[in-house]
């Protein structure tokens, strides 16, 4: 009779730590986000990675529910090696679980945004670090909701093409709302707070300073980490990354493309720039794999994850 051996040779999902690289092949093993195992005990963890399925909110294209499950797929290749840009294995310096999804009541929307709230309160609560893999952007609402209630009020930094200042009325459900709900129920820091890359017309801007997409090719990428710098301060902040803030080439998948955006590599130069911002939380959103190809979206959405997490570890060495 052969004996298991004491350590799997794959599935660091399952059966690897919380600290340290793992050391599957790219190809094959449980697909979590950077292959950190999965967990519902979050006590001692720096770092919960979860995802929101959730696309009862879009507007144009559905799919965004299958967000999560394409990123943690592409950030297979990040598995193991020392990460660029900073050279470092951050889960050296980082205790980090994949959580796995927020479970939602199947066709109750009001339900979904307190299930949210809710299981985002309780990850907070134990003093780790959130990171959310969307789903769609009203997500972000239950999300602000949980980490205000734990930080106070906080800077709000939107990469997107959108506002998302549409009314949709006390308590409705959009994904193009939610920043205008988030204003009027007094989460963010208004003169903190900056959106990025607008490439659209809505009907108010809520006193939120706007970079548009055009004003933001003008300045390049360390004009553009300036002024987001001038703007957010030393104060904390909550960063929201709506994967349609770059161009459809870069990204494809998702629910409400517009062209003119930022390439990848302009978006991730620019979150390098601001490594050192005080962000207390952030989510990646909208992506929606049924309109990818070749996983272009999905793996420029796991790479925008992978640089805040690589920010987080040289915070905590400091």
């Amino acid at each position: 009779m052969t004996e298991a051996p004491d350590k799997p040779p794959i599935d660091h999902a399952f059966a690897g730590d919380s600290r340290g690289g793992a050391a599957d092949p790219t190809y094959a093993g449980a697909l979590s986000f950077m292959r950190r195992p999965y967990s519902k005990v979050v006590h001692g963890a720096d770092l919960v990675i979860w995802g929101v399925p959730f696309d009862l909110a879009v507007t144009n294209r559905p799919g965004a529910r299958f967000g999560p499950q394409a990123i943690r797929r592409a950030s297979a290749i990040f598995d193991g090696d020392p990460q660029y840009p900073s050279g470092l294995d951050p889960f050296v310096r980082l205790s980090a679980i994949d959580y796995g999804d927020c479970a939602l009541p199947r066709g109750d929307l009001q339900g979904c945004a307190r299930a949210i709230e809710a299981e985002a309160a309780g990850i907070l609560a134990t003093g780790a670090h959130l990171v959310t893999l969307g789903g769609d952007h009203f997500i972000t609402l239950p999300l602000l909701r949980a980490h205000v209630a734990r930080h106070g009020r906080l800077a709000l930094i939107q990469f997107d093409a959108h506002q998302d200042t549409w009314d949709d009325g006390p308590g409705g459900i959009g994904h193009g709302s939610f920043v205008f709900e988030a204003v009027r129920q007094g989460l963010i820091d208004i003169e903190r707070s900056i959106q990025i890359g607008i490439r659209t017309v809505a009907p108010r801007d809520c006193g939120i300073a706007i970079l548009n997409g055009y004003e933001a090719h003008e300045i390049g990428v360390a004009g553009v980490a300036q002024r987001i710098r001038e703007r957010v301060g030393q104060g904390p902040a909550y960063l929201t990354f709506d994967i349609d803030a770059l161009d459809p080439a870069a990204a494809p998948g998702t629910g409400t493309p517009v062209s003119g955006g930022f390439s990848a590599e302009q978006a991730l130069r620019i979150l390098w720039a601001l490594r050192d911002l005080d962000i207390r939380g952030m989510d990646v959103v909208e992506v929606s794999p049924p309109y990818d190809h070749a996983d272009i979206t999905a793996i420029a959405a796991s790479t925008i994850v992978q640089h805040h997490i690589q920010a987080l570890a040289l915070r905590k060495s400091d």
